[in-house]
């Protein structure tokens, strides 16, 4: 899973650059060749990135997998703090994907929710 946030924070960097393009192209829409203030326009890119920032996200979602492989390497059972990091890290990869609309980002929230949900299941036996 650590990979699959890996490959997330990859394709964030890209999301500022991929947004203003998008901006772009739907103001030169809406405004039939009339100019744009490229001014105006990264005030705009700028607030929507902040705004969809997953940089905290991610830096908890890393916190929370490197937690679960301490619980995994011990040798107490660790079953219930097991299920809540993975009620954790679920909730970190819901909001990853519910800010971020990029499809190689949306791609990668579905495999690790998926990843997460096996997990859960096997946990269940652990106790």
């Amino acid at each position: 899973m650590m990979n699959m946030a890996n490959n997330i924070e990859t394709h964030a960097k890209d999301y500022p650059r991929e947004v203003r393009t998008k901006l772009e192209k739907s103001l030169n829409e809406l405004l039939n060749g009339q100019t744009i203030d490229s001014g105006r326009l990264l005030q705009e890119v700028a607030y929507y990135a902040e705004r969809n920032d997953i940089t905290e996200e991610l830096v908890r979602l890393r916190s929370h997998l490197q937690q679960c492989r301490k619980i995994l390497g011990a040798e107490e059972p660790g079953g219930r703090k097991l299920d809540f990091l993975l009620q954790e890290i679920l909730r970190e990869i819901n909001t990853i994907g519910s800010k971020c609309d990029l499809l190689a980002i949306s791609q990668t929230v579905i495999e690790m929710k998926t990843e997460v949900e096996k997990l859960r299941e096997q946990t269940q036996n652990v106790e």
